[in-house]
C-alpha cells in the first residue's frame, strides 16, 4: 500500500476500467461469486450517468493513477437514500478510506434532505456486515434473492438520520458492536445500570447477546435511537412478568452516548417505549434510577411518580453507595384508547 491518502473526487464515465477491475477484485475473494459485466452489470461502462440519471451520486478514490475506491449514494421513496457499490481494494482496507467514502455519502445525502439511510449487501460479505454495523446500521427487513448468475442473496440494512426504531431480533443482533460500545462508553461515564468499570467489551456483547435473546423470544422490546446518523441510544422493556402482572413492565438500560446528550434523544426513547408499552397491552411501568441521577429528573418532569427511595442501593465506582429512586407510570389501556 502507498503511503500517499487516496484523493477522493466525483466518479466520471471514463472510470469505467477502474471500477470494473475494482468490483471484479473485490468479488473474486467470494466463491460462487460471478462477475459478468456485460450480462448482469452494463451499466458500469458509463456508470456516472447510470447513476445521474436517478438523481444520485458516485465518487472514486483515486492512488498512483488507479481507482482504490468507490461509493454511490441515490435517492428513494420517503425520505430514503441508498449507500450503493461500496468497494475498497484489498491493499487498503483499514487504512480509514472507506469510513471516509461512507462518511462523504451519508453527508451527501443528509445535505439533501434524507430522513432514513439504506443499503443492501451480499450474505457471503461479511466482512462488509461488520462494517456497516460498526457504522450504526442495523439488519432491516427480510432476505432479498435476487436470482442472478450467481444465486446471490442479500441483507438489508437501514438507519434513521434521526430517530427512534424498534428492533427486531435480526436488528438487535446486528446492533451488538454498537450496543456494546454504548455501554461501555455510559458505564465509564458512571451510569448505574449493573455494571461497574473498566466494562470489557466481551463482557457487553454478552450481555447484548443475552438481551436479543429475549427479544427474540418475546420477553423484551428494544429501542434504539439515532443522533445525525450515529447509533446514540437504546432502552429496553421487560415483559417476562408473572401471571398475576401481565399488565405490567419494567422499563431497563435506558441510555445515551455522553457526547451526544441533550438532544432529546432520552425524551424520545421514552416515549416510544411508552408507545410500544401500550400496543403490548402494558398499563403499568416501573423503573429505578439513581436519585441523583439525569435520568430521575427526566422522569420527573415526563409524569413519572416517584414511589421512594432505597438507600445504598448500588455501589459506584469509588466504592461508596448510593440511593435509587423508584418510579411508576400508569398508561392508557390500548381500549380507552380507541374508545
Amino acid at each position: 500500500m502507498d503511503t500517499a491518502i487516496p484523493l477522493i473526487r466525483p466518479g466520471r464515465d471514463n472510470d469505467a476500467p477502474g471500477f470494473i477491475a475494482l468490483i471484479g477484485t473485490c468479488w473474486r475473494e467470494y466463491p460462487g461469486v460471478v462477475f459478468d459485466v456485460d450480462a448482469e452489470l452494463p451499466e458500469l461502462h458509463a456508470l456516472a450517468s447510470y447513476y445521474a440519471a436517478k438523481g444520485g451520486t458516485l465518487w472514486a478514490a483515486e492512488a498512483d493513477g488507479d481507482v482504490v475506491g468507490m461509493i454511490a449514494v441515490v435517492p428513494r421513496d420517503g425520505g430514503a437514500w441508498e449507500i450503493c457499490r461500496l468497494y475498497v481494494l484489498g491493499s487498503w482496507r483499514g487504512a480509514g478510506l472507506a469510513h471516509r467514502l461512507l462518511d462523504l455519502a451519508e453527508q451527501h445525502a443528509r445535505d439533501a434532505g434524507a430522513t432514513r439511510l439504506i443499503l443492501w449487501s451480499d450474505t457471503r460479505f461479511e466482512r462488509a456486515h461488520q462494517f456497516y454495523e460498526k457504522k450504526g446500521y442495523v439488519r432491516s427487513g427480510p432476505i432479498r434473492v435476487l436470482a442472478d448468475l450467481s444465486d446471490t442473496l442479500e441483507f438489508g440494512y437501514a438507519k434513521p438520520v434521526h430517530g427512534v426504531e424498534v428492533l427486531d431480533a435480526a436488528a438487535a443482533a446486528s446492533a451488538e458492536r454498537c450496543l456494546a460500545d454504548l455501554l461501555i462508553a455510559c458505564v465509564a461515564h458512571g451510569a448505574s445500570v449493573g455494571f461497574l468499570p473498566p466494562l470489557s467489551a466481551d463482557a457487553a456483547r454478552a450481555f447484548w447477546r443475552r438481551a436479543a435473546s429475549g427479544v427474540a423470544k418475546g420477553t423484551r422490546i428494544m429501542l434504539a435511537g439515532w443522533v445525525d446518523g450515529s447509533f446514540a441510544g437504546c432502552v429496553m422493556l421487560d415483559l417476562d412478568t408473572p401471571p398475576n402482572q401481565r399488565h405490567r413492565a419494567a422499563v431497563d438500560m435506558l441510555l445515551v452516548q455522553p457526547a451526544l446528550r441533550r438532544r432529546g434523544l432520552a425524551r424520545a426513547l421514552m416515549a416510544r417505549l411508552e408507545a410500544e408499552a401500550t400496543r403490548a397491552a402494558r398499563t403499568l411501568l416501573t423503573l429505578s434510577a439513581p436519585a441523583d441521577d439525569p435520568a430521575a429528573m427526566l422522569l420527573r418532569n415526563d409524569g413519572w411518580t416517584e414511589a421512594g427511595h432505597i438507600p445504598g442501593y448500588a455501589r459506584t465506582a469509588d466504592g461508596t453507595l448510593s440511593d435509587s429512586a423508584c418510579f411508576w407510570k400508569q398508561l392508557a389501556s390500548t381500549s380507552t384508547l380507541t374508545e
